[in-house]
């Protein structure tokens, strides 16, 4: 475990997965008022980036408030940061470094549109930061979903064409090496090295464009996209391992033990308080909030000013359907929508419910047995049915 903070909130996040839709954890009771037909509809974790189930109902209700309130109708482009193997494990030890990774990649951002114009631009950028790759392993990369151009001081927009990706990764490993030396973790050694390699490392891809804010809203979705893909996860039940395909084709998969695929898991869990997901520029709060205080005869930019209806935050009824295309409020026996008539969350009442209704939630198999040495035990003796 890499932090402390990260040892403490490491249970929270596990056991809160591992109770989602557990009935002894609570439910709501709902009727229907014309047939009379009544179910129970059990708590969800809602666990931010860990429960793959709660994170797509997030995901839904955060891509329509980045199309209808937030982006711009301009062309965007997806813009992926990489860093070289060697530096990685630093931002797995100290994440507050991802922070600094997000200001390197605007700020290499800036410098290029800057040389390329010669003008200074203010671009709308959404950062977000994954730390794993498509094996779950340790991957700190950036997604940063960029208006094609930028606001110059006078409010005028102007389109930038081309993004010419080498370019902007020599600005990004200029801005990753001076935070890195700031910090004291490489020394000038290190970076002569690096950058005398034929392949330093660094990388920058630019090719994913999007035209309208509907594209632009798929992009986000998948920049902050969970961990886990259920539809990639696999048991195999002869040697006891997880597989998880990591490619389209069947037969790309990594097969792992199961505290080696926990491990993997939880070592992406963020800090608590950690930012994931940042906004700078146009999308900047900052900037937003001046310019809706702004008079629209000083602000010439009319992209920026357009005045749209607030999005009302949608219910977890509407968000389950826009996931599982099902509306859990509707009858399955008439079709009329169900009311809520009860929260029921004492122990008391939500064991006797389950003990009447013979409600079961259990895994269907243990997992796989994992053997382990006696030379962990500290007295050398382990418990007589820890191997069995």
């Amino acid at each position: 475990l890499h932090t402390l903070s990260l040892h403490d909130a490491l249970p929270i996040f596990v056991e809160r997965y591992l109770d989602c839709g557990n009935p002894r954890c609570g439910f709501a009771r709902i009727r229907c008022p014309d047939c009379g037909e009544e179910r129970l509809l059990y708590f969800s974790c809602r666990s931010r980036g860990f429960c793959p189930s709660c994170h797509a109902k997030r995901l839904e209700e955060w891509g329509e408030w980045m199309r209808e309130e937030l982006i711009l109708d301009v062309p965007h482009r997806q813009v992926v940061f990489t860093l070289p193997k060697i530096l990685r494990i630093f931002f797995r030890y100290k994440r507050r470094l991802l922070g600094d990774l997000c200001q390197a990649a605007v700020q290499a951002l800036l410098k290029y549109i800057q040389a390329t114009t010669g003008t200074e631009l203010r671009p709308g950028v959404v950062a977000s930061v994954q730390t794993f790759g498509d094996r779950i392993n340790l991957h700190p990369h950036l997604h940063l979903l960029v208006t094609e151009g930028g606001e110059d001081s006078e409010g005028r927009f102007h389109h930038l064409a081309e993004f010419q990706d080498c370019l902007i990764a020599e600005f990004f490993s200029r801005e990753v090496f001076a935070v890195l030396l700031g910090e004291e973790l490489i020394s000038e050694a290190v970076v002569e090295k690096i950058e005398g390699l034929r392949h330093s490392g660094f990388s920058v891809h630019s090719k994913v464009r999007a035209k309208n804010r509907q594209e632009a809203e798929r992009v986000g979705k998948y920049m902050i996209r969970p961990v886990l893909s259920l539809e990639r996860l696999s048991l195999d039940e002869r040697e006891g391992k997880v597989g998880y395909r990591y490619e389209e084709k069947p037969e790309e998969v990594e097969r792992m033990d199961y505290l080696e695929f926990i491990a993997r898991v939880t070592s992406h869990i963020p800090d608590k308080g950690q930012v994931t997901v940042r906004y700078y520029g146009l999308y900047a709060n900052a900037h937003r909030g001046k310019v809706r205080k702004s008079q629209p005869d000083k602000h010439p930019f009319i992209i920026v000013e357009e005045e749209r209806a607030r999005v009302p935050r949608r219910g977890w009824a509407e968000m389950i359907r826009k996931v599982y295309e099902v509306n859990p409020l509707t009858c399955l026996k008439c079709q009329a929508e169900m009311r809520i008539i009860a929260f029921i969350t004492d122990y008391a009442v939500v064991d006797r419910i389950i003990h009447h209704l013979k409600l079961i939630f259990v895994a269907e198999r243990p997992p796989p047995p994992h053997r382990v040495s006696q030379e962990f035990f500290l007295d050398s003796e382990a418990p007589a049915d820890y191997f069995s």
